[in-house]
């Protein structure tokens, strides 16, 4: 039997229209359990009822090979650096290492 798992392989993407867009306002935790990663997003949502008081309530959790998060977290920095988006927090690849 040949093993496959390690072969990189061309698979087509299908572009399903009725995909949800999700939004969130930040993510508020990474775990991490078996090579798996859990990322758990949050939205401020605003109660009307009474008095308005805002909340900060899960919307979604993104659930991904710990490989492929690395993979998604460098492409998503280099994005962002070529649109021009400042990144707070990372060190800028043209800075000496101190």
């Amino acid at each position: 039997m040949t093993d496959t798992s390690q072969t990189p392989q061309s698979v087509a993407l299908v572009d399903d229209p009725h995909a949800p867009d999700m939004f969130a306002d930040e993510a508020v935790g990474f775990f991490i359990h078996r090579g798996v990663i859990r990322v758990t997003f949050s939205t401020g949502r605003a109660c009307h009822a009474s008095n308005p008081e805002v909340s900060r309530v899960v919307t979604g959790r993104l659930v991904m090979p710990a490989q492929a998060a690395g993979e998604l977290a460098v492409e998503l920095f280099d994005f962002l650096k070529r649109k021009g988006v400042e990144v707070p927090g990372l060190m800028r690849t043209d800075e000496p290492v101190q």
